[in-house]
């Protein structure tokens, strides 16, 4: 996976666009959120986190999906379980991912944060895979975008604490920073 940081796409990774994005406020990327999600909840591999982004779930399918239905929102990307990857919106759009949300006092990360969805839940361990393709998926966007430093990723739950959970307790977090610290990431 190679990012093009002038089209804020990565080659080597499926390309599904989101209609649900606008435009920054200003190029600023300096935060990384990450997320999970699972459609219905707890299934994986539905295709279904495809469908909610593209606005296309079939509200018959699943009752779940009634109360989401009406629901715009995306991420940049999105990580499946076999660490496939997956992109919804360029790098250099805003995603809607974060809702209401602050980091370090200051509000509506989505203007300048991008959002990472791992399939799964907050009580269900990620896989292998998931934290490889994410560790490669990181180092990737930190080059591109330098002011993503170790201390400007973290959960939605961090951003948005006491409305989101996610990536849940799950998520091993020392895992992750510990594999991007083992390749040199910046501190």
């Amino acid at each position: 996976m190679q990012l093009d940081p002038a089209s804020g796409w990565c080659q080597g990774v499926c390309h599904c666009p989101s209609p649900n994005f606008n435009a920054r406020p200003s190029d600023e990327i300096s935060l990384l959120v990450i997320h999970n999600i699972s459609l219905p909840p707890g299934q994986f591999g539905t295709g279904k986190v495809q469908e909610f982004f593209q606005n296309q779930l079939d509200v018959t399918e699943h009752p779940y999906f009634e109360g989401i239905i009406d629901l715009r929102v995306s991420a940049h990307f999105l990580i499946e379980r076999d660490g496939r990857v997956t992109q919804f919106v360029s790098c250099l759009d805003r995603a809607w991912h974060a809702g209401i949300s602050s980091f370090e006092g200051r509000e509506t990360c989505n203007d300048f944060s991008l959002g990472i969805e791992l399939e799964g839940t907050d009580e269900q361990p990620f896989t292998d895979a998931q934290y490889q393709a994410l560790t490669a998926l990181t180092r990737q966007l930190q080059v591109a975008y330098p002011a993503i430093t170790s201390n400007r990723i973290c959960g939605h739950s961090d951003v948005a604490p006491g409305r989101k959970t996610d990536p849940g307790p799950a998520f091993d977090w020392m895992r992750f920073r510990g594999a991007l610290q083992h390749t040199g990431e910046k501190q």
